[in-house]
């Protein structure tokens, strides 16, 4: 029974490591997301059943691949044979299935780029695109994904599967784009890692400040994306701007789970290694940088200048200004734009940043955004205009859906 249940346990850490490898190359073979997915589930199956008796393969995600590829052969020659039937017949067959020779002998090549570029195209919106991309490439189960979000698992399972048929429907193409089709796709990929990310980050819900496994997650799919599109400049960008924030990870809760803003960190506590990760990460992109900076330079250019500041007093304000000045150029975002207000606070004084806040304050985007208030009420405080500041305190507690970011700012209104 124990040997059994190692066996699991090893099936279960291949699985996770191989699936994605082994769900995008047989997509490429059938064509379509939900059958590769069914043969390689298929083929963990198989794994189940038998690894526990006849030992684990020298190479099991060769195994996994090939008795999938094998069922995804078997596949293809039924499909080709029901469509020879069906021209004998003179029925029209629909789409021709793959050729069977093509998936017998291609390689995996650009296979895993191409399962990323899918789970993430323009085609689906943002919810699907995010629930996809954990489910295909982050390894993770219906359940684990609507648990991180706290969603129902029906209606992750819903967002999945309907995702699947418009990918479906709308036949889309399991090439690799190139050039500017490529870049333009690469947006969106980046986008769904952020957002990932950031919800590991600062959970927009739930009890918990964060949501480590999240974070995990976005990490280990940027540096994948790194190792295959190794020249683009804002992959490596993104990857720096994560392993930098995330090196503050240790500092940002208290023994209970409580924040810690960032000015009120231990930066001894910051990892090191994932700031040198990240730093290297950023010289990589500038090195590579082509055309215009992009806005995940921009980003991961500021959260450098925070890693490198070892006390909250050296950081440079001025040059984090300068940055924001460009990210909001680049950008329009209003977010960006209150953001910029907390470090020309900072760099210029409060005042300075609430002339700034205050012109932000009919912007229709940040109409619920709790961090609009809060740096109000912080930004007022400091000026002692304290019944104001409690106001502004209370209505950023009433906005927050994280029940610990709620407490934190209840208790900032108490002073």
């Amino acid at each position: 029974m124990a040997e059994s249940s190692s066996s699991h346990r090893v099936i279960e850490a291949v699985w996770r490591i191989e699936s994605a490898r082994l769900i995008g190359g047989l997509a490429r073979l059938v064509g379509e997301l939900g059958l590769a997915e069914d043969l390689a589930q298929d083929a963990l199956i198989a794994a189940l059943e038998r690894w526990p008796s006849t030992g684990i393969p020298d190479n099991p995600g060769a195994w996994l691949m090939t008795t999938a590829k094998h069922r995804a052969l078997d596949h293809l020659r039924r499909a080709q044979m029901i469509q020879r039937k069906h021209g004998e017949l003179a029925v029209s067959p629909g789409p021709a299935p793959a050729s069977f020779e093509t998936a017998r002998d291609d390689e995996v090549g650009d296979d895993l780029l191409r399962l990323i570029l899918i789970a993430c195209h323009p085609l689906l919106s943002t919810d699907a695109r995010v629930a996809l991309t954990l489910r295909m490439l982050g390894g993770l189960t219906t359940e684990a994904i609507a648990r991180a979000f706290l969603v129902g698992e029906p209606t992750i399972a819903q967002r999945i599967v309907r995702a699947k048929r418009t990918l479906g429907e709308a036949r889309v193409d399991f090439a690799v784009p190139r050039g500017p089709e490529l870049a333009a796709r690469l947006e969106a990929v980046l986008e769904v890692i952020y957002l990932i990310f950031n919800e590991g980050y600062a959970a927009s819900s739930g009890e918990a400040w964060m949501r480590p496994q999240l974070c995990d997650q976005a990490l280990r799919l940027g540096r994948i994306l790194v190792g295959l599109v190794p020249h683009e400049p804002e992959v490596h960008a993104l990857v720096a701007l994560m392993e930098l924030q995330a090196s503050r990870t240790r500092a940002r809760t208290g023994p209970t789970g409580e924040p810690i803003l960032l000015l009120d960190q231990d930066r001894g506590r910051w990892d090191q290694l994932l700031i040198q990760r990240g730093l290297a990460a950023l010289a990589r992109a500038w090195a590579l940088r082509v055309g215009p900076v992009g806005s995940y330079t921009l980003q991961a250019e500021i959260a450098a200048r925070h890693a490198r500041a070892r006390r909250p007093e050296h950081t440079d304000w001025v040059a984090i200004v300068a940055l924001y000045d460009a990210l909001v150029q680049l950008t329009g975002s209003p977010v960006v734009e209150l953001n910029r207000a907390v470090a020309v606070a900072m760099a210029e004084g409060p005042a300075a940043g609430l002339e700034l806040l205050d012109e932000l304050r009919d912007e229709p985007a940040l109409a619920n955004y709790p961090l609009l208030p809060s740096v109000r009420g912080q930004l007022l405080r400091e000026l002692g205009r304290e019944l104001e500041a409690r106001v502004e305190f209370e209505r950023a507690a009433a906005l927050a859906g994280n029940a610990r970011e709620r407490e934190l700012l209840l208790a900032r209104a108490r002073g």
